[in-house]
């Protein structure tokens, strides 16, 4: 019975418009009376029946456009007060679909003319305005073009003069507000409305706490805040010193809304403060009314209620956005060292750095932008939808431009000197003793610690106790090692580099420079390694040991030596250079061991003791990383040795899992920074190291922090003591170059136990980071390492990375406005008094360490199966050398067809750290490399596959000065592969010499990677080159269908993301940027023709999916990553091969996984994704000076659009990655 009467009435509905429509058409006599009639009655069925309003908005249905027809041809009041309620009642249910319905049939532009001619009434009829305006105020946010239509039609000042005519009819203003706050939307009409007096007429409204009118307050403060968006507005609002009655305005209703149900008339207020101090005049004004006192106190009250959050951190943001903009404490923001280049490049940063006049950057610009310019223009495009895709300008459209177009790029004569880097391709073995029928096994030395192990990530090792044929005792005891002894800093003398000549004098000077003082570092080392028995019960202790080995002489002489040498000159600090031409070790730890447990870990004989790691590749030798460093060359000269790099490290055995955030951390950062303003006396302000300044005295205080930085790969500029335990640290810039500053790699001694240490490193430059969604930063204790925990671990509380007031000026920024720098702040309590530890970004692998690895590579590999051979591909800068390596295997035999077979192996090019700051790349180029050496059957097939050309880093220069992203040129070398200079950028000049030798004698590549490290993203992932997936995102997708491409650039990495964990074919991308035009991956596509040309990108923070999923990740999986990378190229080759399998359709069937993905490109790069993480419950945007709040609809009641706060998760936004798997 219902279903028929509802019908009834829907059919009614349909007979009444259908009356209606003749009404319009005039074939009805008394068509103002029907109207009303009509009118009323489908009034009466839309307030009943919620179908009514469905059907008349339903697809095809033309009642909306009878009604407005009739609406727009009608001269009857009453028939327009029915139409307008009829409309109300529609869209009021349905929300912005309907709205937008209402927008497409013209409706704004009816009811604005209706506006018009209502208001030429005299007095104008109130109710048919208060509908009018209700109705414009719920879609005019759905109209984007309302501001022009009203300004056009001359309907923008009526709201505002009944607001003027009837500031005490509070039923009309409200509304008309509405309708103001619509239109303020388009800058052009604020000012308008401006110089009509509105801002004015917005502060006779508002005002001190009542409990009368709230509606009204609220409406009229959204209005105000979105007036002062605009420059002139603001302006106008300071000179009539508006800000100051804000403040009072809120501290008023701070006051008195004890009970918090005005939270939204409080939070307007401070929207109103947050647009009025957009511009530099409003944060003067804010300044010097007290303006941060009054937010920092009042938010601080409002810290124990959740629910006031929204105003803790609308007041942060404005805190943050007025605090006085300072220049970073140094003497100037150029890297405190200094290279001379042997060309200055005509253009570019570098050129422009050479140029800037003395001081230029001590100049703090925080002028706003146009702030001279009083015209406002209104930017409106007819196609400016929310729901539109975004437009990636930076991807290369030029179908011409894309095509690869293989060109050697120099004259084959000048190639041919890269011919002495390919000796396999001509060598003849005749003099090898090769493998005939069957591989000889692999017979390690006797002087090697053991055969090499391909590290597995997802295994547990245990490590067994090896102990060495000569057994050593090394715990007695020693009563002569008194505390003073043990509160001094060990060192170790080598000879300077300069004086080596050959092996015999580098022999000799070893042997006069190690002693005395090296056994005195003996002793003390022995001394603390006594207690990594590996015999010890405990479970933990199983997986902590080293290769390295300590030579004991004598127990007596070592005693009377440490007796008789107190090392006096030693500074405080423990790491301070050693006078005469030396190298020396950081400092250890002052803690001494236990003597009884020493007694009871004691062997009885022997003369040395040999550490052994179970589960790594027994590469680190700490000897010979000496060696290394002694020929390793450095702009500051580096005479000192980190311990970390000295002794090694070894992946915990523990996961270590992405850190949760805790709520609310970012904010008290930021109060705890602005109470640096307000409570300037508790601010110590002392600097406690400077490279700036030599003559800086290390602090003698006990309770003071010790920090050093001059090693390899070191980072750190200056550290400021802010309050007793909390310091402000400056990263140096990288050399020839005033920015990039990210990497950190420092020392900290002196610390006590059960105190949490504050440090802020305040100039990074990156405006987010994985800190901010669970990464830590990385701690080495040489404390741990003595007690056979010699490892990097990851540390840290409180972590948040944030916008903070230091700036540069735009002509130091090249040119741009003014850009802030970040804060990553982290609380680390340490576990040991005095002990000595060590930070960073991210696991460092130095170029020393980086030649260690090599040469223990070369002397343990089976020359009978392996052929490895380590060339430099040219020198540096600085005079280092950039390694070349080649791994294969040797031929079976010497036979010809043996010899044919090894020679026309195909060639897989690798290359890896072309930016210093990305170690996690050294990290998966070791397990690379290790994998190779392997005497793992799968590797030996592998090399007897391909021909391995690696060069493993590009840029020696910058990892040695601890440089972030560029060589001593101050230049990014992954930008320079185009048109490399050989005097500026000589290791991307060679590498891509011997890329073109090899297509010029017709040998290309099968495979070209980069190996690099992302900042933003989590897991591993590749980018690669494709034309078709490049044209894919453009508009010119009629094109990319007549392409015809070999989607084999897909199928490593799907391979991979079958078979390493931490791999995500998901984060992959194969478009083509104009911005990476210059890159390694895309000029060996381009230029060279290798189509399988890659740059995979290794996390810095932590894997979202798969078996990692949760976890940060370490050297162990890196090092997995690069191991399974190679079983990756297996597979490619069996894969590819027509004698071993065919190729499974599903790795190729490109054209249908993208048709049926949604994939899209959502930011300008690939490399960078700005919002590649969701947004946190703690609303403190990145960007202070942004004007992006988002527009609220408005509704008669006001309460209903205040937007509740919904915490997301931590993990990555699907929705942001390139879905192409």
């Amino acid at each position: 019975m219902n279903k028929v009467r509802t019908s009834e009435k829907s059919s009614r509905t349909m007979s009444l418009l259908s009356q209606l429509e003749k009404i319009n058409l005039g074939s009805v006599l008394g068509e103002a009376d029907n109207a009303r009639y009509v009118t009323s009655k489908i009034l009466h069925l839309v307030q009943s029946q919620e179908k009514t309003r469905k059907e008349m908005t339903s697809k095809g249905s033309t009642g909306i456009e009878v009604i407005l027809s009739t609406l727009e041809n009608t001269k009857d009041p009453q028939t327009m007060l029915n139409i307008l309620n009829i409309l109300i009642e529609v869209i009021s249910v349905g929300g912005g679909r309907k709205a937008n319905i209402l927008v497409a049939k013209g409706g704004t532009q009816i009811l604005l003319q209706l506006l018009l001619t209502a208001s030429k009434d005299s007095p104008p009829n109130e109710e048919l305005m208060v509908l009018l305006h209700t109705l414009l105020a719920k879609i005019g946010p759905k109209d984007k073009k309302i501001g022009m239509k009203a300004r056009i039609n001359g309907a923008l000042n009526i709201s505002l003069n009944l607001v003027k005519q009837n500031l005490q009819n509070h039923r009309l203003i409200l509304p008309c507000l509405q309708v103001l706050r619509v239109y303020s939307t388009s800058s052009v009409n604020a000012v308008s409305l401006g110089k009509n007096g509105v801002v004015e007429l917005m502060f006779k409204i508002i005002g001190p706490f009542s409990k009368k009118n709230t509606s009204l307050m609220k409406v009229a403060l959204d209005t105000l805040a979105a007036l002062l968006k605009s420059k002139t507005n603001a302006r106008r609002a300071v000179d009539r010193g508006y800000v100051q009655v804000l403040l009072t305005i809120y501290v008023d209703w701070h006051r008195h809304d004890s009970r918090h149900r005005y939270m939204l008339i409080r939070k307007g207020v401070l929207q109103c403060i947050k647009s009025v101090t957009n511009i530099k005049l409003g944060r003067k004004a804010f300044i010097d009314a007290n303006g941060m006192k009054i937010l920092y106190n009042t938010s601080q009250e409002c810290l124990a209620v959740r629910t006031l959050d929204p105003l803790v951190n609308t007041s942060s943001l404005i805190m943050r956005k007025c605090f006085p903009k300072n220049r970073l404490p140094l003497p100037t923001i150029k890297s405190a060292f200094h290279f001379q280049l042997p060309v200055i490049p005509a253009s570019g940063p570098v050129a422009q750095l050479y140029n800037l006049p003395p001081d230029v950057d001590d100049v703090v610009d925080e002028s706003d932008d146009n702030d001279d310019a009083e015209t406002e223009s209104e930017i409106e495009t007819e196609n400016d939808d929310k729901d539109q895709h975004f437009k990636n300008d930076d991807i290369e459209t030029d179908i011409n431009k894309l095509k690869p177009r293989q060109e050697l790029g120099r004259p084959l004569e000048e190639l041919k000197m890269y011919e002495r880097f390919f000796p396999e391709l001509s060598e003849n073995f005749q003099e090898c003793d090769l493998v005939s029928k069957e591989p000889k096994p692999f017979i390690p030395d006797a002087n090697l610690s053991g055969p090499i192990v391909v590290p597995t990530a997802g295994e547990e090792y245990s490590a067994e106790t090896k102990q060495s044929t000569k057994g050593v005792a090394l715990k007695e005891s020693n009563p002569v090692l008194t505390e003073e002894y043990n509160r001094r800093p060990a060192f170790l003398e080598l000879p300077k580099k300069d004086s080596v000549k050959d092996s015999s004098l580098h022999q000799q000077n070893d042997q006069r420079n190690l002693s005395p003082s090296c056994q005195c570092l003996n002793q003390e080392i022995v001394k603390g390694l006594d207690r990594m028995s590996l015999q010890s019960s405990a479970k933990n202790d199983q997986y902590y040991s080293t290769a390295c080995v300590i030579t004991k002489e004598s127990k007596t002489s070592l005693t009377t030596l440490a007796c008789s040498n107190p090392c006096e000159h030693v500074s405080p600090c423990g790491s301070s250079l050693f006078e005469g031409s030396s190298v020396h070790l950081g400092k250890f730890c002052c803690t001494g061991v236990d003597s009884e447990e020493e007694d009871s870990r004691s062997s009885s004989s022997g003369e040395q003791v040999m550490l052994e790691v179970s589960d790594v590749s027994p590469v680190h030798d700490c000897d010979l990383y000496i060696e290394m460093v002694k020929t390793t060359k450095s702009i500051p000269e580096y005479s000192e040795v980190a311990y970390p790099d000295y002794f090694g490290h070894i992946p915990p055995p523990f996961k270590e899992p992405i850190l949760e955030r805790l709520y609310g951390v970012q904010r008290t950062k930021i109060s705890q920074d602005i109470e640096r303003l307000i409570h300037q006396n508790d601010i110590i302000d002392r600097v406690v190291y400077d490279l700036d300044n030599l003559s800086c005295l290390v602090p003698e205080e006990a309770d003071v922090l010790k920090f050093n930085s001059k090693f390899e790969s070191g980072n750190l500029r200056k550290v400021i003591q802010i309050r007793k335990n909390e310091y402000d640290l400056i990263l140096n810039s990288d050399i020839n170059s005033n920015h990039y500053h990210q990497w950190f790699y420092f020392e900290v001694s002196g610390m006590k136990t059960g105190i949490g240490y504050r440090f802020n490193i305040i100039n990074c430059e990156k405006s987010n980071s994985q800190f901010n969604y669970g990464m830590q930063p990385l701690m080495y204790s040489v404390q741990e390492a003595l007690n056979s925990r010699p490892c990097w671990t990851r540390v840290g509380t409180d972590i948040c990375y944030y916008k903070n007031h230091f700036s540069r000026s735009s002509i130091a920024a090249g040119g741009q406005k003014g850009k802030s720098y970040y804060t990553i702040t982290f609380t680390v309590t340490f576990q040991h008094k005095d002990d000595v530890c060590y930070f960073a970004y991210h696991y460092p692998y130095t170029y020393s360490t980086l030649k260690m690895h090599l040469q223990k590579l070369e002397s343990m590999h089976n020359p009978q199966q392996i052929y490895f051979r380590q060339d430099v591909l040219c020198e540096t800068l600085a005079g280092n050398s950039c390694p070349l390596v080649t791994i294969t295997a040797m031929p079976e035999s010497n036979y010809y067809e043996h010899i044919c077979q090894f020679r026309n192996r195909p060639y897989v090019f690798l290359s890896a750290r072309v930016h210093p700051g990305e170690t996690n790349a050294s990290w998966v180029m070791k397990g690379t490399l290790e994998y190779l050496m392997s005497n793992n059957p799968s590797a030996q097939c592998l090399r007897e596959s391909y021909i391995f050309k690696i060069i493993p880093m590009l840029n020696p220069d910058g990892v040695i000065n601890g440089n972030h992203r560029c060589s001593l040129s101050g230049e990014d070398l992954n930008r320079q592969w185009q048109n490399p200079n050989p005097d500026l950028h000589p290791t991307i000049y060679h590498a891509k010499g011997l890329l073109q030798y090899l297509a010029a004698i017709k040998r290309l590549p099968l495979v070209y990677c980069d190996y690099h490290g992302h900042s933003r993203k989590k897991n591993v992932f590749m980018y690669g080159c494709s034309i078709k997936e490049t044209m894919w995102h453009t508009n010119v997708n009629a094109a990319a269908c007549d392409l015809m491409e070999d989607p084999c650039y897909r199928v490593l990495p799907k391979i991979l993301s079958q078979t390493a964990p931490a791999f995500c074919m998901g984060s992959c991308s194969f478009v083509v940027e104009k911005s990476k035009e210059s890159t390694a991956r895309v000029v060996v596509w381009r230029e060279i023709g290798v189509q399988r040309s890659y740059t995979m990108e290794s996390t810095l923070c932590g894997c979202d999916q798969g078996k990692y999923k949760g976890l940060q990740i370490g050297t162990r999986e890196l090092e997995e990553m690069g191991a399974k990378f190679c079983v990756g190229l297996l597979r490619l080759k069996r894969m590819s091969s027509p004698l071993e399998y065919s190729l499974p359709s599903s790795l190729l069937d490109i054209e249908n996984e993208l048709m049926e993905s949604s994939c899209k490109v959502t930011s300008p790069t690939t490399y960078v994704l700005d919002e590649d993480e969701p947004r946190f419950l703690e609303e403190v945007d990145y960007s202070a000076e942004s004007n992006d709040d988002q527009d609220i609809d408005l509704a008669d009641n006001v309460g209903d659009y205040e937007a509740t706060n919904q915490e997301d998760g931590l993990s990555d936004s699907d929705s942001t990655r390139i879905l192409l798997s």
